[in-house]
């Protein structure tokens, strides 16, 4: 310390206190009214933004006036100087804390704007928070004057032993960078393994693939299975895809009249039932002289996998009453099975037991 400390210091501290304090509640505000335009715009990457500037701003007033306050006070070079390293720390820590937030948002709205969901890959933010949260402490750490070179090679002599405990987690976080870079899959995709699950791809971390079957249940997949299973992806390479319904006609019905009422009434599907694809060309197919009628194939378009439920109930729905209203026969399956009775034959008489001469006894 160069000199006493007098009243002027505490008075001048305080105030450069109170007036960090005074312009963190200002910045505060500031961003409050800035989050309520922003969150009107399109974009949600200001929405991020802003809210990070929310948590930032006003803990680097409060620091810089903790600094002028410092400044203020008679230190040591010393004191003074590790004050600073301390603050300049604690605001790099705070400064990484917002920008992993700001980082991770936009990589979470970026995965969400390609995939059309809510959800997102969560791999890819976790891993980008995990590396800005690294390096931000690195430098905090120079900052105070810890050298980092001997953390950094205890972290990767330890990280050697760390990788052989955990095989099968990092294989499931590499099968996952590679599902997504590869982009076979994609949140929100609905996919079919070879094994039987099937749903729509919730969410993919760095263990696990979330899948949200249709009864809204959800299915955890490791990710190193998933990357080794079969599958079939029913979004991909596009999301509209066409399903068959079979159907059969009488064998005195007019087969030209058939097809020209299954396509009226595969029309009228396409444009009245939600999830039906209008500009989807239909067609009916003749393809087996069955038993009791003409089987044929009807080739419906819908918008994504589970629409095809709904456009097929009412698909069926709407077919059978019009196939009675124009005197379309759909008969039952019969067989005629024809019995032929043998005819009785005669019963031979038993032998008649042997009788002894009673003259003999």
């Amino acid at each position: 310390m160069s000199r006493d400390l007098v009243l002027h210091d505490w008075v001048v501290a305080a105030i450069a206190l109170a007036s960090g304090g005074a312009a963190g509640l200002l910045l505060r505000a500031l961003m409050k009214w800035l989050g309520k335009h922003a969150s009107r715009t399109r974009w949600s990457g200001d929405d991020i933004i802003v809210d990070a500037l929310r948590t930032i701003a006003p803990w680097a007033a409060v620091i810089a006036g903790a600094a002028v306050a410092t400044s203020a006070l008679p230190l040591t070079a010393r004191v003074g100087g590790l004050v600073n390293q301390s603050l300049t720390a604690l605001l790099i820590l705070i400064a990484t804390l917002s920008a992993a937030r700001v980082v991770a948002g936009l990589v979470q709205s970026v995965a969400a704007s390609r995939t059309g969901v809510a959800a997102s890959a969560t791999i890819f933010v976790n891993i980008t928070r995990i590396v800005v949260l690294t390096m931000g402490v690195l430098v905090a750490l120079e900052t105070l004057g810890v050298s980092i070179a001997p953390l950094v090679t205890a972290l990767g002599v330890g990280g050697l032993a760390v990788a052989l405990a955990l095989q099968d987690t990092l294989a499931n976080l590499f099968a996952g960078v590679h599902i997504l870079a590869s982009k076979t899959v994609q949140p929100g995709d609905y996919i079919r393994l070879s094994s039987g699950e099937e749903g729509y791809v919730v969410d993919i971390n760095w263990r696990n693939s979330v899948v949200r079957n249709l009864s809204n249940n959800l299915v955890i997949i490791p990710n190193g299975r998933l990357a080794r299973t079969n599958m079939t992806n029913y979004t991909q390479p596009e999301q509209k895809l066409s399903i068959l319904v079979q159907a059969g006609v009488g064998y005195d019905s007019d087969l030209e009249h058939v097809e020209r009422v299954t396509l009226d009434v595969v029309d009228s599907v396409m444009a009245d039932i939600t999830g039906g694809v209008p500009d989807h060309e239909a067609a009916v197919r003749f393809h087996t002289f069955a038993d009791s009628r003409i089987n044929f194939t009807v080739i419906l378009g819908v918008g994504e996998f589970s629409d095809q439920y709904r456009i097929k109930h009412e698909f069926i729905k709407r077919l059978h009453r019009r196939y009675r209203a124009e005197g379309i026969s759909i008969p039952a399956p019969t067989r005629t099975v024809s019995l032929q009775q043998e005819e009785a034959r005669p019963l031979s008489a038993p032998p008649v037991p042997h009788q002894r001469d009673a003259s003999r006894r």
